[in-house]
């Protein structure tokens, strides 16, 4: 009772230090929970309607969590067209019953800081029983500069990394065919798979591809006579019986979606833009305090948001220590497998073909082979482009860089490990401080500084005010027609409470959309409005930014039989006449 009461208590201290670490990097953040963003207004707003739909569906029984009819209305709108994010943005939705959907994004985004670097530090604690490696490789994981990026852009469902470290220690747990609590590895490998697979499908394919290859390496560098073993197979057993409902659970509207058509393959070129540099490991984040201008500024970031994957040099210098001294840290195979699935995820990261400082490289083909490719020049093709074209669904994936994580995944715990060796050296006090000055040297090149000047304050607009006084729930439609997939549009549907025929249709477009889009792309013209009544829109909303000559299209929406209902600050409101 006591040994329980300790570890209690042990991990409550470690969830409490990395909450400090946390409210220090996204500081201001906490001070404005309920009201501003980091960063513009993008993606963090469809997350934080995504949170409040969630209140609504699960707390208030108010729909189904993976269909909205809220949005593309009248269809309704299949949220597995992009990633539903459930594992990530339900806790949100909790807050967002006491706070709002604003302080509940910002609630689940912080939380998957704390529990990041928990989890890691649980695994690396496993492996070494170092209290200062595990610290220290926990810090390192939880804010990596790709994390940091996810803040900033974000993108809560891949900021939700805290299931990779307990679903690898689950996995290297069945390896090792661990005796003590036998069934435990198998289940939470299993259950953290099926976490990852309620957070994002991108997430769960890749996972899959580099635990593949990290399990073969476990076994060639290990041997293969765990295979013989009858209780490896009864926890494989155990993984694989719980983990098929889960994955079922996760993946079913995803394979609906594929089957029907609504999710298409993608051009290989079009994927190879979003491939990372070998530099994006090696380069610091632009958001640093004190690199983050030059790097900015003397190569190309434009791929920020997804090729931020900047290793560190302190990890690096770690990495290389566990290595180096694998055989008197009695982890050599796991070292191998982890050093070889890095590896791999770099290559995957790199895409179909290899770019430099986030451009193509592209070289001349030998005469003799000119008349036989049909070309002249020729980009330098990788091991992925071959995967794009044949594994399944790998040619519905857009950003490749995101491979790159796995690379972060596994350096975070090769540098504890590496640390685990260091600490070794050292006892007491002279135990802590190297600790803390490992830790204070890799979070240095990670520190962003502070967020102050890159908040976002998010408070209804006058339109959605004036929309909210309406009564009942007639839908809104937006002009300019590609504005119904602005994120603030989007968002502002849980401040006016009506339907809205837009969504967040960046990733594939619902067939609806798809088919109005050409003749609602022509609006004020007489069949755009005539579409507009069959659908049943109520509030027909124009930016008046927009449109140069407002009198101009007040006299042409007129003769169509709309009225202006209200003129606001930005907008101008028309409905049909009664």
């Amino acid at each position: 009772m006591r040994t329980l009461r300790g570890n209690l208590l042990r991990h409550l201290g470690v969830l409490l230090f990395y909450t400090g670490l946390t409210l220090v990097f996204t500081y201001p953040l906490a001070f404005h929970l309920n009201d501003s963003v980091l960063g513009g207004t993008g993606d963090n707003l469809y997350f934080a309607w995504l949170t409040g739909w969630y209140e609504h569906a699960f707390f208030d029984g108010g729909g189904h969590p993976f269909f909205s009819e809220w949005m593309n209305y009248p269809e309704g709108w299949n949220l597995s067209t992009t990633d539903t994010a459930l594992a990530a943005v339900l806790p949100g939705a909790f807050f967002s019953q006491f706070f709002g959907p604003i302080a509940g994004y910002n609630l689940a985004m912080m939380l998957t800081f704390v529990l990041s670097g928990w989890a890691m530090y649980c695994w690396v604690r496993h492996l070494t029983r170092s209290e200062g490696a595990s610290l220290l490789a926990g810090a390192v994981f939880a804010f990596l500069p790709f994390r940091m990026a996810k803040l900033l852009i974000g993108h809560l469902n891949l900021a939700a990394t805290q299931w990779f470290p307990l679903f690898f220690m689950g996995l290297t747990g069945i390896l090792r065919n661990e005796a003590k609590g036998w069934w435990q590895p198998a289940v939470l490998a299993a259950v953290s798979l099926g976490l990852i697979g309620f957070t994002s499908m991108y997430y769960l394919y890749m996972v899959l591809l580099v635990a593949l290859v990290f399990v073969l390496a476990y076994l060639i560098f290990g041997g293969f006579r765990v295979l013989a073993k009858v209780a490896f197979w009864k926890q494989v057993g155990i993984f694989v019986g719980l983990a098929i409902p889960l994955l079922y659970l996760s993946v079913q509207y995803f394979f609906d979606l594929a089957t029907t058509g609504t999710i298409l393959s993608r051009d290989w070129e079009y994927a190879s833009l979003y491939s990372a540099s070998p530099t994006d490991f090696f380069l610091p984040s632009t958001d640093h305090f004190l690199f983050g201008r030059w790097v900015g500024s003397h190569f190309n970031r434009d791929l920020w948001p997804e090729a931020t994957l900047y290793i560190g040099l302190t990890v690096l210098v770690l990495v290389v220590i566990a290595v180096w001294k694998r055989k008197s840290a009695s982890h050599s195979i796991i070292i191998w497998a982890a050093l070889t699935a890095a590896l791999a995820a770099f290559v995957l990261a790199l895409g179909t073909d290899l770019h430099w400082n986030a451009e193509r490289v592209v070289v001349s083909v030998p005469g003799f082979l000119q008349s036989l490719l049909g070309r002249s020049e020729t980009p330098v093709f990788l091991p992925t482009y071959w995967l794009f074209n044949h594994l399944p669904f790998f040619d519905r994936m857009r950003a490749l860089a995101r491979f790159g994580f796995f690379a972060n995944l596994f350096t975070s715990l090769l540098a504890g490990l590496g640390a685990a060796v260091v600490l070794q050296r050292f006892s007491g006090r002279w135990r802590i401080g190297a600790a803390a000055m490992l830790m204070a040297l890799a979070l240095f090149e990670f520190y962003p500084g502070p967020y102050t000047g890159q908040l976002t304050k998010i408070e209804p607009r006058p339109l959605d005010t004036w929309l909210a006084a309406q009564p009942g729930d007639g839908a809104v439609a937006m002009f300019p027609f590609d504005q119904v997939q602005d994120q603030i549009n989007v968002f502002a549907n849980l401040m006016n409470g009506k339907p809205f025929i837009g969504g967040l249709f960046n990733a594939y477009q619902p067939a609806q959309y798809l088919s109005i889009k050409p003749t609602l792309d022509q609006f004020p013209a007489s069949q755009a409005v005539d579409l507009l009544h069959e659908l049943g829109i109520t509030y027909i909303v124009v930016d008046k930014a927009a449109y140069p000559d407002l009198s101009i299209l007040a006299r042409e929406l007129k003769a169509e039989g709309l009225v202006l209902l209200t003129d606001l600050d930005q907008h101008q409101v028309y409905g049909f006449e009664k």
